[in-house]
């Protein structure tokens, strides 16, 4: 099986761009074009994404990896107008006229994101339908009570490894760990996959210089996830995906693991790790969720609305001549979805401290047709993650000063680099034998399918509720104000 386009292209010609490109390249040449895989990006990716705006308006030219054209759009409306007519805006790369010029190198870092693969990803009308059923109603077999019960467990088991230390880094170890941790039980996957999974999805979106070979062994990982499943299948998504009534290959079903394993790892990552940023930060933002004007939801949605955990979403290209946002976009240009600067165009958000509690219209999880299937799942991580960390460590607060905390960027996403934290140390719940059941890290695997048993979903607070007698067993901060506020 190839990752890469069929084609194989060549190095990047040094000799200019040739007539296939876009017009601001074939005009105005590279020199004055802003990188995107340049330092800007990297130390300041907000303010990069506003001074395009400020200079180009709502669609701006840009350099991608290798100085190749593109698209960068900017605003709300034409991101929404680009995601929802893939009539002229397609998923299919292989339109993308430096493929077909040969000019993006096979070891280039956009290929893992970028070459065409047999998914639902880069594929329009009725083969994106069937590939996308597929999808959807093998997720819709997860039992939302089963992946909060699968939440608790792995968040209590990241929490235990550091509990007994007063100190941990909020990002490193928990963050990153979390999303696939879970996942690799809902995907029927041993724990200990987890680890070198994370920084195989982390360096292949990074785009470095090893994003091929962190794409190979990802592949090949996934590859032996399904032949393991073909001969044993079990209650997880890899084999529903294999048994659904569409019948895709096994390639494809290692294929659409990948994109899974991407989305969902890059996403909730950083969606928990900004939101822990705000409740330890902003003194605003924890005393509304304290006083139970806004709940652990609402506060997920604002922070989809203020800094997405993917920035910019690879790619549409472009099936005819078109104009958008005042650009003239030529066939076969390449489009870069800018989700965050969508998020924040002023036409449409022109006082950004106005909140957005409970307003889902952000462009976080994409839109039209391609919209994530998996974003309630991700919530779901989120949430009840966070909500399993505030009731262990109802005392936790930034150790360093907030202008301390740093961040790295890259053409695809923003993260924060650490969240040093500081609390009263405690006892490891699997430590701990003073309740029955408390040795909760040491249970059997939860089950995201069977959720006959499990605390009522719509109640995240009985989900993520520590053992009895461990450190965190005393309601947090925030539960025990609201429960105050309430009369309880």
């Amino acid at each position: 099986m190839t990752a890469f386009p069929a084609h194989q292209p060549g190095t990047t010609s040094a000799s200019g761009p040739p007539q296939g490109c876009p017009a601001h390249a074939r005009a105005g040449g590279t020199d004055q074009l802003a990188r995107l895989f340049g330092p800007e990006v990297a130390n300041d990716a907000p303010g990069f994404f506003e001074r395009l705006r400020s200079q180009h308006g709502p669609v701006a030219p840009v350099l991608v990896d290798g100085d190749l054209p593109a698209w960068l759009v900017l605003g709300y409306r034409e991101n929404l107008e680009v995601l929802r007519t893939p009539t002229r805006f397609s998923h299919d790369s292989r339109i993308w006229h430096c493929f077909q010029e040969g000019r993006v190198a096979a070891d280039s870092p956009l290929m893992p994101a970028l070459a065409w693969q047999p998914v639902c990803l880069f594929m329009d009308g009725k083969e994106h339908e069937r590939l996308r059923v597929a999808i959807n109603e093998s997720m819709a077999r997860f039992d939302r009570r089963g992946i909060r019960r699968c939440v608790t467990r792995s968040a209590n088991q990241l929490i235990d490894a550091f509990v007994a230390d007063g100190r941990a880094d909020l990002v490193r170890q928990f963050a990153e760990q979390l999303p696939m941790l879970v996942l690799t039980q809902l995907l029927g996957m041993p724990d200990e996959a987890g680890p070198r999974l994370v920084e195989a999805t982390r360096d292949l979106l990074k785009g470095s210089e090893t994003a091929v070979a962190s794409n190979a062994f990802l592949m090949a990982t996934l590859e032996e996830l399904v032949a393991r499943k073909r001969d044993a299948p079990g209650p997880d998504f890899t084999s529903w995906l294999m048994s659904h009534p569409t019948r895709l290959t096994d390639e494809e079903v290692a294929q659409h693991l990948r994109i899974v394993a991407l989305a969902a790892n890059e996403n909730t990552t950083n969606l928990t790790a900004n939101t822990l940023r705000m409740v330890l930060t902003d003194p605003r933002f924890r005393a509304s969720l304290t006083g139970g004007s806004m709940t652990l939801p609402d506060a997920l949605e604002q922070m989809l609305w203020d800094e997405p955990p993917t920035a910019v979403l690879p790619a549409r290209w472009a099936t005819v001549d078109t104009e958008l946002g005042g650009q003239s976009v030529r066939a076969g240009d390449m489009l870069l979805l800018g989700l965050a600067p969508g998020n924040g165009d002023p036409v449409i958000r022109p006082d950004r401290s106005v909140p957005m509690h409970g307003n889902r219209s952000h462009l976080a999880f994409s839109s039209g047709p391609h919209e994530c299937p998996g974003q309630d799942i991700g919530r779901a991580i989120v949430d009840t993650g966070i909500d399993v960390l505030l009731m262990r460590l109802p005392d936790v607060d930034l150790a360093v000063p907030e202008g301390d905390l740093t961040w790295v960027s890259h053409w695809i996403a923003r993260h924060l680099r650490a969240l040093p934290v500081k609390f009263t140390p405690g006892v490891p719940a699997s430590a701990d034998a003073s309740g029955d059941g408390a040795d909760d890290a040491h249970a059997p695997r939860a089950s995201a399918v069977d959720g006959a048993n499990a605390p009522d979903a719509a109640g995240t607070a009985d989900a993520s509720t520590p053992p009895a007698g461990a450190p965190g067993a005393r309601p947090s901060w925030w539960a025990r104000l609201t429960r105050w506020l309430s009369g309880r």
